[in-house]
């Protein structure tokens, strides 16, 4: 059982890792955006949009590869976990 819960705290851990990329780029994107709006006093809404989605997209496509291997180690290890508990290990 102890060893369900220490697979669902990976996951999680896991799910706040994957998830930083794109809201750390969204987020610095929003914030140049905010200022630059603050600064010269354009108060347009949708203009914040397209750079975040382009930041957010680029984002995800510079670490996918570090993700994918991310999220085939976790599965490894969770179907892993699986086989020695399904063999009573």
């Amino acid at each position: 059982m102890n060893q369900y819960i220490h697979l669902a705290s990976e996951a999680l851990w896991l799910i706040f890792l994957l998830s930083m990329p794109p809201l750390l780029a969204s987020l610095f994107v929003g914030l140049i955006v905010s200022l630059l709006q603050a600064l010269t006093q354009v108060q347009e809404q949708t203009l914040t949009f397209v750079p975040k989605i382009i930041a957010t997209l680029l984002a995800l496509m510079l670490s996918a590869n570090w993700m994918l291997g991310r999220l085939i180690e976790f599965t490894n290890h969770a179907f892993d976990l699986m086989l020695r508990v399904g063999r009573g290990i």
